[in-house]
């Protein structure tokens, strides 16, 4: 785990390397189809070498929980090491990470009526009117609940409309601990300053190789838009603006990097908070030699390729 641009899948496959281990995606833009520069995805030769599980499982049309995710994870883990080998869990989405080892809290189900009743409102009247309702009703959600981000906005009211209690009584999550030993690697370049060039590099190549095009196909697919959890990804929800004519390039741009630097600020508070983590430097480069020998002394009898 690590936050992003840190040298998550390379470490991953220099691990397959040398363990019979068989990787599962931890990161909820992988699952789509078609966004590949946007995502980092890794490249075709790359995942025909080394699948990936979860990657490339569904249209950006379609949705996909966390609790399909968990429900997803927990089957291939179960397969996974039923066939003598070891799930390799990699990715940036610490929400799918928190479900898979805590579980998740008994929540409605989406109720149309009052979703399709709430994007009336939202159009109506603005995403601060409905972060001012969440406010009043539920402030612990509304505080961790940015104002520009409609699904969750909604979610948060729609649970409260239909039982009455805000989603913080709610999610209280269930302590449904993995039947698995977990090794927890953390990597991250220890300082932010290269984080943030790598940000910024890896933006730069995805201009190069054509992220423009790639949104343009989606922004051209009539049953695309912009409130689809794809389409909010990061990046993507900045040049579906662009592309719309909220700004430049350059503004894009320079949108993006800001809101993957916030990503990535989000991920490391949560990185830090993992007490069982073992955290790894890839600021100077891949660690893989370090976090080898980590793996070997953690676990001596697991066979080495």
């Amino acid at each position: 785990m690590g936050p992003t641009a840190a040298g998550k899948t390379d470490l991953a496959i220099e691990i397959a390397k040398h363990y019979p281990v068989e990787i599962i995606s931890v990161d909820s833009a992988l699952v789509y189809r078609g966004m590949d520069i946007g995502t980092a995805k890794p490249e075709a030769e790359v995942l025909q070498q080394y699948p990936h599980h979860l990657v490339d499982i569904i249209d950006p049309t379609e949705s996909y929980s966390v609790g399909e995710f968990r429900q997803d994870a927990l089957e291939l883990m179960k397969d996974i090491t039923g066939r003598g080998k070891i799930p390799l869990l990699v990715g940036g989405t610490m929400l799918y990470f928190k479900a898979l080892q805590q579980g998740l809290s008994d929540l409605p189900a989406a109720d149309s009526k009052i979703r399709e009743q709430l994007e009336i409102e939202a159009e109506q009247y603005g995403l601060a009117h409905l972060h001012a309702r969440l406010a009043k009703v539920d402030p612990v959600s509304a505080k961790r609940i940015h104002v520009n981000d409609p699904q969750r906005l909604q979610r948060a009211l729609e649970v409260y409309e239909i039982t009455g209690k805000s989603l913080t009584e709610l999610t209280v999550t269930k302590e449904d601990s993995l039947p698995y030993r977990i090794i927890k690697i953390i990597l991250s370049p220890f300082e932010r300053r290269v984080l943030h060039q790598r940000i910024e590099a890896r933006y730069k190549l995805m201009m190069e190789n054509g992220f423009i095009d790639e949104v343009k196909i989606l922004f051209e697919n009539k049953n695309c838009h912009s409130n689809l959890p794809a389409i909010r990804a990061v990046g993507y929800r900045q040049a579906w603006a662009y592309l719309s004519d909220e700004y430049d390039q350059d503004t894009f741009v320079e949108k993006a990097v800001i809101a993957t630097r916030q990503m990535a600020k989000r991920q490391l508070t949560w990185l830090r908070a993992q007490d069982d983590g073992v955290w790894f430097d890839s600021g100077a480069g891949l660690p893989t030699d370090d976090v080898l020998r980590f793996i070997a002394d953690q676990c001596p009898e697991l066979m080495i390729k």
